[in-house]
């Protein structure tokens, strides 16, 4: 359980970092462009860094749905094994 935790507060940190806030203030279902002005450059940024850090690779096509912390982590779970 605690590697899991572990895992997402990894996540946490690469999408807070990305959108240039601190951890704690990015929420589970902040919508990242209109609660953290993010644009698509940083989600292809996001996204680029969760596959080098995870060693994965997710279709463009699921930006769309990446959109807040929630559903990050649900993508990157169905492509990462869980």
């Amino acid at each position: 359980m605690s590697e899991e935790n572990g895992r997402w507060a990894e996540l946490r940190d690469i999408v807070a970092e990305v959108l240039e806030i601190e951890p704690e203030e990015l929420t589970e279902t902040g919508d990242f462009v209109e609660v953290y002005e993010a644009d698509s450059l940083r989600a292809i940024e996001i996204l680029a860094r969760i596959e080098k850090k995870y060693r994965v690779e997710i279709p463009q096509s699921e930006l769309a749905e990446m959109r807040n912390l929630k559903m990050v982590r649900e993508v990157v779970a169905r492509y990462a094994g869980g």
